[in-house]
This record gives structure tokens, sequence and C-alpha cells, in this order.
């Protein structure tokens, strides 16, 4: 737990890469989670997670390491292993070692990204990333992608959804948005508001509809002026520290170029929010008991439904 963050790493499925990013033979280091790990595809076309650390001596598999068939092999002493992380050679020994496998990460490739599941508790996946109908879909356009490193924590942003206050006194909307529902079905959290737009095409009510499946994945549909879909990932590199990557999509109402024209305004005004974000994240503390008052925004909602993605200390015990 960081000084200004009492959490936990959050359970759920997070993005550690797209899948267009991870080419058959590529090998891939990666720091998630407090960990050191290596992302990897087989020349088969299989993707895998596993922990970095080769169990031999110590080396780490991406760095230097190289897939041979279905194998990542050791750059130290050629050890193998496959993708579900058994070891699958040791090249000069006549007996293979017990224990030599090495921790495989459940991994998912949807939506054109791989996700990875983590659990301080140790626990398999008790929910799946939903697949969305807009993704490779010919009336909408292909991903335009934003990235960030942030000082923040999974939980202090994904409570902006719910704060609908801050649209206007710190983006400078021109009114507050207004939640037409903010309701909770087990890991999903799904918010609609109505959000006035000035345009150059005049006044717009436009409509923001948010899931959020966990910390780490979550869809922001928009429409009024076009419809939008934003693709929002947020992973923890370390308590406090998060790779934040958007994904935006616009359907193609009134064709492809006026798609992209749109969708490049559009990304322009995210990131300027998100931006403006940024040093309100990076130096504020979270307040377990917060003074609120009635147009803040379904925040005690939001706050109840986020509990359940930090293990219990029963859980923690029995792993």
């Amino acid at each position: 737990m960081s000084n200004r963050f009492p959490f936990p790493l959050p359970t759920g499925w997070f993005q550690v890469a797209y899948s267009d990013e991870l080419k058959p033979g590529d090998v891939v280091p990666l720091r998630y989670f407090e960990r050191d790990l290596v992302l990897f595809r087989t020349e088969g076309g299989v993707a895998s997670l596993l922990d970095a650390h080769c169990p031999h001596l110590g080396a780490h598999l991406g760095h230097g390491g190289k897939v041979d068939g279905e194998s990542i092999a050791c750059p130290f002493h050629d050890w193998r292993f496959g993708a579900d992380g058994g070891c699958t050679s040791v090249p000069y020994a006549n007996k293979q070692p017990r224990k030599s496998s090495v921790a495989c990460w459940p991994l998912r490739e949807v939506n054109g990204l791989l996700m990875t599941w983590h659990d301080t508790a140790g626990r398999a996946p008790f929910w799946e990333v939903p697949e969305l109908e807009e993704y490779g879909h010919e009336e909408w356009t292909e991903y335009v992608l934003r990235r960030w490193t942030i000082r923040t924590c999974n939980q202090e942003m994904a409570e902006n959804a719910v704060d609908k206050a801050h649209f206007h006194y710190l983006h400078g909307t021109r009114e507050m948005p207004e939640t037409k529902y903010a309701e909770t079905h087990d890991h999903l959290l799904r918010t609609q508001s109505t959000t006035p737009m000035t345009t150059p095409m005049g006044d717009v009510d436009g409509l923001v509809t948010v899931d959020a499946y966990g910390f780490g994945f979550t869809t922001t549909r928009f429409t009024g002026l076009a419809e939008t879909l934003l693709v929002n990932s947020v992973t923890p590199i370390e308590n406090g520290l998060c790779d934040v990557r958007f994904a935006f999509s616009v359907r193609k109402t009134y064709g492809a170029s006026v798609a992209r024209g749109i969708g490049k305004a559009f990304v322009a005004e995210v990131e300027r929010q998100l931006e403006q974000d940024i040093p309100i994240w990076e130096n504020k503390v979270f307040l377990p008991r917060p003074v609120l008052c009635d147009g803040d925004g379904p925040i005690g909602l939001f706050r109840t439904w986020a509990r359940q993605f930090y293990p219990s200390s029963e859980q923690l015990t029995a792993t």
C-alpha cells in the first residue's frame, strides 16, 4: 500500500498489451503488479504471460530470451518453457529437475487487447471480459490509441466517472452532467448521464454510458453528435503508479472521412480533460470518510461496489 492510498493491488482483468503489438516470436519484458513478467507469442500464435525469472538461476526470460517453436528459451542456460509455464527441455540434463515450471498468468485476447487476471489471494478468474460488437465491425473505425503513466491508483481513476461536479468545475463543461441512473451488478458498475455540449453545429444533448468491469476494463459510449466508443484500461505497475491506455472508435454514420474528423476532435477533447485530471490525481489523497453533498453524484454507491476488488484478510490467509 502507498502512503496516499490505503488499498492493496486490486482483483480483476488488466491489459498488458494490444494484440497486434505481439507478433509470433516476439518476447517482451513487462513490469506490472509489482512483479517482473515476460510476455511472448509462440510461433504457432499462442500468447503467454509468465513470471519473468527462470527457476534455474534466476535469469530474466524477457531480456535475451527467444521463442523456439512453442517454447521460450532462457538466455542463460537454454532451459525452455511452454506457453503454460511448464519446463519443456533442459538440453544438458539427463533427468529433468522437479519443480522446474514458471508461474503462468491467465491471459485472454479479446477486443484487440491482451488481458491478464490479477488476484492477490491467488483465486481463479470469476468473470470474463465481454466481447464488444463494435470491435472489428466494418461500420466502426479502427482504434485510435493514447497512453499515459500516472501516479495514482485504479480506484481513484475509476471514481471520476461518478464525480459529476468536476466535469464542470475542472474541465469547464457548459453544465454539470445529469445522472440518469447508476447501478451495480456484481463486478459491473453501469452509469448513464446526459451532457449538454456546444458544437459548431449548435447545442447537442450528449448521452454518456459507462460500463466498468472492475477496475481494469471500462467502456464509455458517447452519443449525440456521433457515436463514439472509448475502451479504457488501467493497469497497476505498482501501488500508486498506473499504466493507462485509451482506445477510441467512431461509428462511420456520415462516412469514414467524417468519422475520422469527429474522432480526432473527440480524442483531443478527452486528452485535454484527462491531462487536467493528472495533477489532481498525482497530488490528492484518498479520504475514507469524505464530506459529501447532495450534488456530488453516486460516490457512495461507487465505493460500496469497489470494496469487492480487494481480497479480505481471510481470503489472503487461505492462499
